[in-house]
């Protein structure tokens, strides 16, 4: 998966077609346990969504402005509307972040 690199980025992203950016950190557990099940998850839904890690730590105020506190986190794009959003500080299984991006459609 991908890492944001700006808040320009971000808003560019956002923007065009159908965009899942997942809230993460180098030191969130629950973070790390999906980590393994990302990869799979990408390939599954490539075909209609990109995916971008957003680092909380680096985009703190990003966060802040999108209210997202918890941590890992996932909110989804169409042309610039917020189409969904999987915000918590629990942790998430592959099953729950695909049955998430399945409501999107």
């Amino acid at each position: 998966m991908e890492n944001l690199q700006s808040v320009e980025q971000f808003e560019k992203l956002k923007s065009t077609g159908k965009t899942i950016f997942m809230f993460s950190a180098d030191w969130c557990k629950d973070c790390r346990f999906i980590d393994p099940v990302m990869p799979s998850i990408e390939e599954k839904y490539a075909s209609e969504y990109q995916f971008f890690k957003v680092d909380r730590d680096e985009f703190i105020d990003l966060c802040i402005q999108l209210d997202v506190f918890g941590i890992p986190s996932f909110i989804a794009y169409k042309d610039g509307e917020e189409s969904g959003r999987f915000v918590s500080k629990d942790r998430k299984t592959q099953e729950e972040i695909e049955s998430f991006i399945d409501g999107l459609n």
